[in-house]
């Protein structure tokens, strides 16, 4: 790798992890004022703890070489050190485990909106730790490695003359189909807040959840882009390990298209989502419009590199409109997801993962292939989505049953920055 695509590689790393305190940013303008605290905490809490598990196995664990197509070996290069002491390519290998972690962050960092005002932090700080330990670093590894089975899906059921393989550039299945389906466990597990009902409450900080949107907006072009410049080997390993982390499997990626989707589509769906509020509600708010970003950058994430820019604006204005309807499914179903994980995240990453099917360039069903590329990409969706929600479920469940996740009732009705925390997001003078 040339020093330029290195230093673009290393601001592509600190852009993706600048979108955690975005998250933080965004679900602490959402919340009451007596949760900013707390709900930006869990981000940063998330920061803290993934990283370290990362580094010292995580990304030992999603080269998926172990259990073949499944997991790593945990303790293969523990801490990293073999990788450290091999100069000839640890600059490389060690920004590439730097640009894996961040992803590792916020997945786990999204899960936290749905279980907002009401949860403890140490067991957050558990529920973290062990659902990124079975879900994350495994499914990272099915999904980018090159050894992972969902990876190799397409040549294993259709075989290698057919072309066609699971498409997902940055992240719609192992991060957003994954946290969204884990914040759907996790608001079943701890239940609906008091007073559970459409309007509880509403957003204390609108400036900050636009913040949070624009800083999200901002650093997704580390997320989608950040991997182009990245070289691969002819014999498509990426480190002594062979392992292959996001989006990094593309030698010779079209930077310049993954660009423009990423701003189209995310666009497009800021129109999406105000159109079907003014239809709906009477009123374009700007916590939709930065919801709408959201959705948008969710869905092309998967498919950033995969669609002409036309397709990428449709998808967007879908995503938007969609997204914009599907939050109001916890009201339906009966579910607290509090800030809409589900919602955005979950619908928003299917429907970037199945869109595909349908457009992606070449192979999609309206694009020049058949069916082979929609079937691959409803698998990857569904099998993501079901394991995530089980061992998220399984997880909380055992947390709550034991330490406890959920705060008391008389604390949450208090506030749980000043029960958990000991601490106020606004400390106004007398």
């Amino acid at each position: 790798m040339d020093n330029g695509s290195l230093a673009w590689y290393i601001a592509a790393t600190a852009l993706v992890l600048f979108m955690t305190p975005g998250v933080a940013f965004f679900y602490g303008g959402l919340v009451k004022a007596k949760s900013v605290v707390s709900m930006m905490m869990m981000s940063f809490g998330a920061m803290g703890l993934i990283a370290v598990l990362w580094i010292l196995y995580g990304f030992n664990m999603q080269t998926a070489d172990w259990w073949p197509g499944v997991l790593g070996n945990p303790f293969s290069d523990f801490g990293l050190t073999t990788m450290a002491n091999t100069p000839e390519t640890a600059s490389v290998n060690l920004t590439a485990v730097s640009y894996g972690a961040t992803f590792a962050i916020i997945t786990v960092a999204l899960v936290s909106g749905a279980i907002a005002d009401r949860a403890k932090f140490g067991s957050w700080m558990i529920f973290a730790f062990l659902f990124a330990t079975i879900d994350y670093f495994a499914v990272a590894g099915w999904v980018w490695n090159t050894n992972g089975w969902i990876f190799n899906l397409g040549t294993t059921l259709f075989g290698k003359d057919a072309g066609v393989e699971v498409i997902d550039y940055a992240g719609g299945t192992a991060v957003h189909i994954n946290a969204g389906a884990a914040a759907l466990a996790l608001a079943l597990v701890l239940g609906k807040r008091v007073g559970f009902k459409k309007g509880i409450t509403k957003p204390h900080n609108v400036p900050l959840v636009l913040l949070g949107a624009a800083i999200l907006w901002f650093g997704w072009f580390g997320f989608n882009a950040g991997a182009s410049a990245f070289f691969v080997s002819p014999e498509g390993t990426s480190s002594a390990n062979g392992a292959i982390l996001a989006g990094i499997g593309a030698v010779g990626s079209p930077t310049g298209l993954i660009v423009i989707n990423t701003l189209g589509a995310t666009a497009a769906a800021v129109l999406g989502w105000i159109i079907v509020e003014k239809l709906k509600d009477g009123k374009a708010t700007s916590v939709g419009a930065a919801s709408g970003a959201v959705a948008g950058l969710v869905a092309i994430t998967p498919s950033c590199a995969n669609l002409d820019p036309g397709w990428a604006l449709l998808l967007g204005l879908i995503a938007g409109g969609v997204c914009a309807i599907a939050i109001e499914l916890k009201w339906k179903l009966g579910f607290d997801d509090s800030l809409d994980v589900v919602g955005v995240h979950l619908v928003g990453g299917i429907i970037g993962t199945l869109y595909l099917g349908f457009f992606a360039t070449g192979t999609g069903l309206f694009l020049g292939g058949g069916w082979d590329q929609l079937i691959l990409q409803a698998i990857a969706a569904a099998t993501v989505l079901v394991f995530s929600f089980v061992v998220a479920f399984v997880v909380g469940f055992a947390i709550e049953k034991t330490i406890g996740f959920r705060i008391k009732n008389e604390d949450e009705i208090a506030g749980v920055d000043t029960t958990v925390h000991g601490e106020e997001g606004y400390a106004l003078a007398e």
